[in-house]
């Protein structure tokens, strides 16, 4: 072969390992959030009343009045995995406790996964609730009826019992039911952080639009938010909060009193305490790959998970085999 064409091939075996192993830097770099500036004196107020919160008023006088037998202990839990149910969804949060939230310890640290729900509709559904939460004791149930117009609520009564009741969490893992969490990768990357504050993590959302139609359920009216598009925010099936930005997402909660989905309503109270969202594509969003035993070792989640193969995916990733490169 003459020496162009060798360069070519050469060329296009290497422009093939740059994007087969610098995608995940590539999608990383283009969606890195700018900080945002933290000098306006309203951030500086938040990020402030969060440092000074006293927990022993909270307790006696909860925003979201909780129902629940679930406890933290008094020693640090490393990772705490809240995971948003729905009540009528008992089989799903069973198989959650017999694969990837049955994990307790990773490298020596503590890990507690509880499961955040309203009140269901049905009255029999509530006394099996009832039943669940006196069994397994990780439920946090909040007084209002869920519905898909109070999952805002029942994240952010979530966060405030994280704040008043485990402030020893280091790390907080918000994940929707249908995910499949890699509990050893995602400690061991957070085990890896240098920066132990300000930590917001997750597939970050940029530049969403908010949706202006009056005949749409998620309508944002201009005059409640006026702004062309959201701040970034980390998108909602699954995200880490560290316990600071818990208390300072709590905190500036009662300065955002636009009605949007979680995940936004999360972005918006972080911009307010300047907080910039972090991007990982390890936070793999929609099931958009086929499985391989090694690629699910690797990332953090993955979403739209069957519950058949939530126990496959945890059988094969916690075998201790290793991976090759």
């Amino acid at each position: 072969l003459r020496t162009h064409q060798w360069c070519f091939i050469l060329f296009n075996v290497f422009l093939f390992h740059m994007l087969l192993f610098g995608a995940d830097l590539l999608e990383e770099y283009f969606l890195h959030s700018l900080p945002f500036p933290y000098t306006d004196a309203k951030a500086l107020e938040i990020r402030e009343r969060a440092r000074k919160l006293d927990m022993d008023p909270l307790k006696a006088n909860l925003s979201y009045p909780v129902s629940t037998a679930a406890t933290c202990s008094d020693r640090e839990i490393f990772l705490l995995i809240l995971v948003c149910s729905s009540p009528e969804n008992r089989t799903r949060r069973n198989v959650i406790r017999q694969t990837w939230g049955n994990v307790t310890d990773t490298e020596g640290y503590a890990v507690l996964t509880l499961f955040a729900v309203g009140k269901a509709a049905a009255v029999t559904t509530q006394l099996e609730l009832n039943e669940e939460a006196q069994q397994h004791r990780d439920i946090l149930e909040g007084s209002f009826i869920d519905s898909p117009e109070t999952q805002t609520q029942k994240l952010m009564m979530a966060v405030e019992w994280t704040v008043t009741f485990c402030p020893h969490a280091r790390y907080i893992l918000k994940a929707d039911e249908d995910v499949f969490v890699g509990v050893p990768s995602l400690a061991g990357y957070l085990l890896s952080l240098t920066q132990l504050e300000d930590t917001y993590l997750g597939r970050v959302i940029h530049h969403r639009v908010p949706d202006r139609d009056p005949k749409s359920s998620g309508f944002v009216p201009t005059q409640q938010y006026p702004e062309e598009f959201y701040p970034d925010y980390c998108d909602g099936r699954a995200f880490v909060m560290s316990q600071d930005v818990a208390r300072k997402v709590y905190v500036a909660a009662r300065e955002v009193p636009v009605v949007v989905p979680p995940d936004i309503f999360v972005g918006l109270c972080a911009k307010k305490a300047g907080i910039t969202p972090t991007h990982s594509s390890r936070f793999a969003g929609e099931k958009h790959i086929s499985y391989n035993r090694c690629c699910y070792k690797f990332i953090f989640t993955s979403s739209n998970m069957q519950e058949d193969e939530l126990f496959q995916d945890w059988e094969e990733t916690s075998d201790g085999e290793d991976c090759s490169l």
